[in-house]
């Protein structure tokens, strides 16, 4: 069964909805979408607007977006950032993300990987295209501690995938898809993009007063993992928290245990989430420093 009523929530945020019409409207269908739910869509080189959707998109990059095609390329994030991607805000959370560069002087144009034949880099193609023509939505209930996601169709005119006679469950369409690592490694930065919104949402002491400097460090965390490694290994940082000697090796060759570990400290900074642990003394002399500023004795 579908929910096409949506029950009010603390928050709702749209992570990968895919592109919007030129004149602004919305081509989400208003139907919440569960695992076994079924639709009927299928995309090849037969299809009359083949590659149509891969002009103009909209394509928010993931940080896993973001390992695997820096890894297929053979390029540095910040080479990689500088070539193909644009800063940009996500509205939403009103924090600095990378978009994926389109072509054209208004960005209409083509990806930079698409060619006649299709994606150059489809094996590491971003969460964005893999979903499409689904986004993935989380929603966290009223009085609810947990999030949950759920799915939603975008039936853009121009697409002629919807009309093929090819009927699938949204968990088959995922699997064939390949989105399942993206969403695993990606789970720390939903989290905190949704916490965001939230805080927003009810008029939190976040949102558009966020120090430059901590959303600098949030996007760091989010597009280059060279830069969060030095960040880790070549300041403070491990005189400050508790890591298990055993992980800090790990975190010198494994990109996506460094991230898993730079979105905890986010949300640690961010949210005051107990996602990692200050040492003792640090955290004696802060409390320390803290008093005394107060003027306690």
């Amino acid at each position: 069964m579908t929910d096409t009523q949506r029950p009010k929530t603390d928050v709702e945020v749209e992570i990968f909805d895919g592109v919007r019409a030129p004149d602004g409207s919305s081509p989400v269908e208003p139907v919440r979408l569960k695992g076994q739910d079924r639709f009927n869509f299928s995309c090849h080189r037969g299809v009359s607007c083949w590659n149509a959707c891969c002009h103009g998109a909209d394509v928010t990059l993931s940080p896993y977006d973001i390992l695997r095609l820096c890894r297929n390329l053979g390029l540095r994030p910040r080479e990689f950032l500088e070539r193909y991607t644009v800063p940009a805000v996500w509205e939403r959370a009103d924090l600095p993300v990378a978009k994926l560069k389109m072509g054209g002087d208004d960005g209409t144009g083509p990806c930079a990987f698409v060619t006649e034949d299709g994606c150059t880099v489809y094996e590491d193609r971003p969460a964005t295209c893999r979903y499409y023509p689904l986004g993935l939505a989380t929603v966290k209930m009223k009085g609810h501690q947990t999030v949950e996601d759920f799915h939603f169709l975008v039936k853009e005119a121009h697409c002629r995938g919807h009309d093929e006679d090819h009927r699938q469950s949204i968990d088959q369409f995922r699997a064939e898809q390949g989105v399942e690592a993206y969403d695993r490694v990606n789970r720390g930065w939903m989290d905190i993009l949704m916490k965001m919104t939230s805080w927003r949402t009810v008029g939190g002491p976040f949102g558009r007063d966020l120090a430059p400097p901590t959303r600098k460090m949030f996007y760091m965390v989010s597009t280059d993992v060279d830069a969060l490694r030095r960040f880790v290994f070549e300041t403070r940082f491990l005189d400050i928290y508790e890591i298990d000697p055993d992980v800090v090796d790990r975190l010198k060759t494994d990109d996506e245990a460094l991230l898993a570990l730079g979105f905890d400290w986010l949300k640690n900074v961010l949210f005051n989430e107990r996602t990692i642990t200050m040492k003792e003394a640090v955290l004696h002399d802060a409390v320390a420093k803290a008093r005394e500023d107060m003027g306690a004795t």
